[in-house]
């Protein structure tokens, strides 16, 4: 069987790292005030903010310029001596975060191993349906891109430990990249240099993990749209270079790792009409022991209500409402946000409701991905939205 998990030629700042890591496009994406800052915190410095496109200006008019823009900073950043390279390359992560350490390892994968259709038996498989049409922007910006700088990362079902929590004890003996505080709430990090023995002990144990788990090793944690997007520029330019993406993997089993609900807010609607249109669809309010609870934010009240079962998890059985009902409500706005304190915020503002739910636990999340194939799309969060993963490492996509 061939290796799952490959090296990478690895780009990494000479200096600077501090300006240079910054958060996930995807999150604050109702929040421009938190992307002015780091706008403001980051100044000139060389940073990965500037090959980015934050998705909370997705929206605006200047997509285009934005986009050349970010191609030329590549090219830029990949002519002047801005990056080092570190050729065939594994490195070992210890990321500080709220909810303890998170160990990890970034290496890249075969996009011919990935799949994000719904009941794939692909050794890396998509946990979220993938929504069809955010692909296309995604691929508009990573088409003439000249570096690739992910924030996928991929969790592997490693009960017993054996891939990534080995390298703990062998750390002493590994080259430091990179030890910094992350900015804006971000926390610690650092990573090393595998060895060539680590570098094989690794592989080794993913080919047995991989084994027994009937070929599926990796399931996508976060950054889902972003591989898939990868995946449909190799179809469209099959290279080389295309053929592969960065990543980071993680063990699921990681205690620092939290699974936490992502919520939802309608914007532009009228919250009572929303309810009750809600109610009409679950075939309203149950006292059923089985039944799946919301708690409904909106105009500074809250109202918890019970609903029937329309899918396994509460997510999904509002996901089915809330497509159908932006489908009849085209004036209508929806986002998806982490943390009960943000969903509170938003559903406070005129014209929009909030949803709390109970979230998945992330040991139902691989079996039930190997059963029925990939959930609702925006399932689940893995910790809160400074816990994601931050922008670091670089791939070059063209030579």
């Amino acid at each position: 069987m061939k290796p799952l998990f490959l090296p990478a030629d690895i780009l990494l700042p000479k200096q600077n790292f501090e300006q240079w890591a910054v958060i996930a496009c995807d999150q604050y994406t109702s929040d421009p005030a938190y992307w002015q800052k780091l706008a403001d915190f980051v100044g000139d410095a060389p940073s990965a903010l500037n090959i980015i496109f934050p998705e909370v200006y997705l929206g605006n008019d200047d997509k285009q310029t934005r986009i050349h823009a970010i191609n030329a900073t590549m090219k830029e950043y990949l002519s002047n001596g801005v990056l080092q390279e570190f050729p065939n390359a594994f490195v070992y992560t210890r990321r500080q975060t709220s909810g303890g350490t998170r160990c990890g390892m970034i290496g890249m994968i075969d996009l011919c191993d990935y799949s994000f259709e719904k009941e794939s038996a692909a050794p890396i498989r998509s946990t979220e349906e993938t929504v069809a049409e955010r692909i296309p922007p995604r691929v508009e910006i990573r088409r003439d891109a000249s570096l690739e700088i992910p924030h996928v990362m991929l969790l592997i079902d490693d009960p017993q430990r054996t891939v990534i929590e080995p390298l703990a004890e062998k750390a002493a003996d590994f080259r430091t990249l990179y030890d910094f505080d992350l900015c804006a709430g971000g926390g610690h990090i650092c990573g090393s240099l595998l060895n060539d023995a680590a570098a094989a002990a690794v592989q080794q144990a993913l080919a047995d993990l991989a084994e027994q788990n009937d070929g599926f090793l990796f399931a996508v944690g976060d950054g889902n749209h972003s591989l898939a997007c990868a995946k449909e520029c190799y179809r469209q330019n099959p290279t080389e270079r295309s053929r592969y993406a960065l990543v980071e993997i993680v063990n699921i089993h990681d205690p620092s790792l939290h699974f936490e609900p992502i919520y939802r807010v309608l914007f532009g609607v009228d919250p009572q009409q929303v309810l009750s249109e809600f109610l009409d669809f679950a075939g309203g309010e149950t006292s059923d022991a089985a039944a799946q609870t919301f708690t409904c934010l909106f105009a500074g009240t809250e109202r918890r209500i019970s609903v029937k079962k329309a899918a396994p998890l509460p997510v999904g059985t509002l996901q089915r409402f809330l497509d159908d009902y932006l489908a009849r409500h085209p004036q209508a706005a929806i986002d998806y946000i982490h943390g009960e304190s943000a969903v509170r915020e938003l559903a406070g503002r005129d014209g929009a409701i909030g949803f709390l739910f109970d979230g998945m636990k992330k040991s139902e999340l691989f079996p039930a991905v190997a059963e029925g194939g990939s959930l609702p799309r925006k399932t689940f969060s893995m910790g809160e939205a400074d816990d994601k993963r931050f922008y670091l490492e670089c791939r070059a996509l063209s030579f």
